[in-house]
């Protein structure tokens, strides 16, 4: 073969690979999103609280946004104690010298812990909607979704909010 043919075979086939790998790419692209469709539509839609709220009668709505938000606080030391231990397994996990032993004990502290607040906004939840009409309980039902904290004022993301790990915590 010429050189000249070598070249233009040369330039044929880097086009074809180019063409075969952006192909690749959106055949990808387009199935997680077809994924990502089929899943939300399995999710089903997430209401704001806030819209969740709106058809209440006014005193309820104040009623019932002060007994859920005490509930929340109250549940709060719950979830941060989880948050603290789950950076303290990250944390040893990261250390020099690993013990498996450390870093399951802290993330079983985390899970326990966070069930517990989990726990208590369930209770709280499950309260409140027993003194409500059938119309509110069935608007508010959805709170007992475990994703139902997501939306609303934060938009459905959280984004990234790690704090560095915290130093490790004797057991």
């Amino acid at each position: 073969m010429s050189p000249k043919a070598l070249k233009i075979a040369l330039a044929a086939s880097v086009a074809l690979n180019l063409f075969a790998v952006a192909a690749g790419v959106t055949v990808i692209v387009g199935q997680a999103r077809i994924e990502s469709r089929v899943e939300s539509q399995h999710r089903g839609t997430r209401v704001p609280f806030r819209t969740m709220l709106e058809s209440m009668d006014p005193s309820v709505r104040d009623r019932v946004r002060q007994e859920l938000r005490a509930t929340a606080m109250a549940s709060r030391p719950d979830f941060n104690e989880a948050r603290t231990a789950r950076r303290a397994a990250i944390a040893a996990a990261e250390a020099e010298r690993f013990d498996a032993d450390e870093v399951s004990t802290l993330l079983e502290q985390s899970r326990t812990a966070e069930l517990r607040g989990r726990s208590r906004l369930e209770a709280g939840a499950v309260t409140v909607l027993g003194t409500l009409d059938i119309d509110d309980r069935r608007a508010l039902s959805s709170i007992l979704a475990r994703n139902g904290g997501r939306s609303g004022r934060h938009g459905g993301d959280r984004g990234d909010r790690r704090e560095p790990p915290a130093a490790p915590v004797a057991p």
